[in-house]
């Protein structure tokens, strides 16, 4: 008997496992899709008005190419691994970094893009908070949402700075501006989006970032035909341009 290749062996396995989500999808016409909506320029739900962001639009490309309609399913960074092993939705998108602690329970698509953590400050205290020894101190005030890498970074690197957690990601931008708080360790993408935002606000050493970091969609782990499809849609549409048309359209709009 000859010995299956590894990816035939894998394929075998997926196809000896439950209905794979990519037959779900297609077959109800639905594809669920789990998101923070509080994360810009990927995912971001106003009070008024559905989600919008680069993932969001990319999340109904995505459905498009299956002949479905979206479902949102609202989540939070605290909650989002846990949400999404429940079965709550077939991908998990906006914004989310690749770390090992996730990859234990979930696979990822092919990589967005690669990131880094960096400090986020008012523009006036640059040069007071430009690495992790200037801001791991008692009189630092360090704000970040609760659950997710940025905590996790904040926790692992800044344990002598004073650490605050919040509920409302999109309200901390404000209150490092009302000097409500110092520093807010983000992504660089992130970093840079809310800068032209809030003017007052400048992100610290963007192409120098503190740790190394990757974006990419959240998928079930062992389902290889699904993460296939939805790895060779991605390439195709980084291919066509469509990808980078829909980061132009965010980064340059100003709100």
């Amino acid at each position: 008997m000859k010995k299956l290749a590894p990816l035939a062996l894998l394929l075998a396995a997926a196809g000896a496992s439950a209905q794979s989500h990519l037959d779900k999808v297609t077959q109800q016409k639905q594809l669920e899709v789990c998101t923070t909506g509080d994360y810009k320029p990927y995912t971001f739900l106003p009070e008024k008005g559905g989600y919008e962001g680069i993932d969001i639009e990319m999340a109904q490309s995505l459905a498009k190419s299956l002949g479905a309609e979206v479902k949102w399913v609202k989540t939070s960074w605290k909650t989002l691994v846990q949400d999404f092993n429940a079965g709550k939705c077939d991908i998990a998108m906006g914004g989310i970094s690749v770390t090992l602690e996730r990859q234990k329970q979930a696979f990822f698509a092919e990589k967005l893009d690669t990131d880094g953590k960096i400090p986020l400050v008012r523009c006036s205290d640059v040069k007071k908070y430009r690495t992790i020894a200037q801001i791991n101190k008692p009189s630092v005030r360090v704000i970040e949402p609760a659950g997710g890498t940025n905590e996790a970074f904040a926790r692992a690197h800044l344990p002598k700075a004073k650490l605050t957690l919040s509920h409302d990601n999109m309200g901390i931008f404000q209150q490092l501006v009302d000097r409500k708080a110092d520093v807010m360790i983000t992504d660089a993408s992130e970093a840079l989006y809310q800068q032209k935002r809030y003017p007052k606000l400048c992100a610290v050493n963007p192409k120098k970032p503190m740790q190394y970091g990757e974006k990419a969609y959240m998928l079930p782990r062992d389902d290889l035909s699904w993460k296939l499809y939805v790895d060779q849609w991605l390439h195709l549409t980084k291919a066509s341009g469509e990808y980078q048309k829909i980061i132009d359209k965010w980064l340059a709009v100003k709100k």
